[in-house]
């Protein structure tokens, strides 16, 4: 009896400490990695959210950009990082898209190397075309693309995006042969389309509208099942005519494999509460940003299917990682 008392005893002394750190955290500036340039869906979302979690945490956030290799480069950072919960990581839907495009090549793991904190938000892409491309709506889209298999270009910010991935489903469920041009990142992509060097090209609504409200390209669809707030005018692609498919790209945090589950949900709780706020909600509104705000358990099931789905679609694709 005496053992088992002095073991417990030990136990609490060693337990003390991490749970005094964890209820001290944090006592320190976190670093926030974006793995691509400022401006974009992902750097916005990270910058309004955070700002909201400094403010409840006391302690700055730090928000570094940290582009290449497909997201890669950053995300190693974070993975290869001290798991003390002042390292934390931004990823989007080409995070579950790598775990099948780089399996096994990549320096991390996409799943294991990392404690899911929150799914912060989702915003479904819209279709757009090019001024002068015939088809007004996606049933007009997915005639005329059978009627001339293979001389329908569509671009992507990237392989492996979801607007990449999700113009291949889009492809495979209406049994369609568009080709795919691959751009570094969305502003090219949309010059291709302004310019006519792609006929079509999904993207987020906030890269796009103004665009489409400027009168520069089409609106064909969005690829979600209900109007989105901020963009409730462009028709679902059911409405358009199209496949009843439901397609977002998103926006998620995570943090070091091995990060303590109270600092985990701490952040969580924090991302919750940031989403949740009436101004933010509004923002993301203006955007056509879905807020979400989930916990650990939630964020690491949907990437987990996130990535089955995916893989899906690449391996029917047969889409390839960038060399």
């Amino acid at each position: 009896m005496k053992t088992v008392l002095a073991r417990f005893a030990i136990a609490c002394v060693l337990l003390v400490p991490a749970l005094a750190a964890a209820q001290a955290y944090p006592t320190k500036p976190i670093k926030w990695i974006v793995p691509y340039t400022p401006g974009g869906i992902t750097d916005t979302v990270t910058r309004l959210v955070t700002q909201k979690i400094q403010e409840a945490l006391g302690q700055p956030i730090v928000v570094e950009n940290r582009p290449g290799a497909n997201s890669q480069l950053g995300a190693n950072i974070v993975a290869t990082s001290a798991p003390d919960g002042y390292t934390i990581l931004t990823v989007i839907a080409a995070h579950a898209a790598n775990a099948t495009l780089y399996a096994g090549k990549a320096p991390f793991d996409p799943v294991k190397s990392f404690a899911p904190v929150s799914l912060v938000a989702t915003a479904p892409l819209i279709i757009t075309a090019n001024n002068n491309f015939p088809p007004k709506t996606v049933k007009e889209l997915i005639a005329y693309a059978k009627a001339n298999p293979g001389k329908i270009s569509f671009g992507s910010s990237g392989i492996g995006a979801a607007a990449h991935l999700t113009t291949e489903l889009i492809k495979q469920t209406a049994g369609i042969d568009m080709v795919h041009i691959p751009y570094k990142g969305t502003a090219p992509a949309l010059q291709g389309l302004l310019g006519g060097d792609i006929q079509v090209l999904l993207d987020v609504p906030s890269s796009m509208m103004p665009h489409v409200r400027g009168g520069k390209i089409r609106a064909l669809a969005m690829t979600w099942g209900s109007r989105i707030k901020g963009a409730d005018e462009v028709p679902t692609i059911v409405e358009s005519g199209g496949p009843a498919i439901e397609s977002a790209t998103w926006v998620a945090f995570l943090a070091p494999a091995g990060t303590s589950s109270d600092i985990v949900r701490r952040l969580s709780a924090e991302t919750a509460k940031a989403v949740g706020a009436a101004d933010l909600r509004e923002r993301f509104a203006q955007l056509a940003i879905e807020p979400v705000g989930n916990t650990p358990e939630q964020m690491g099931k949907f990437l987990n299917e996130e990535i089955v789905k995916w893989a899906r679609v690449i391996n029917t694709a047969g889409v390839k990682a960038e060399q």
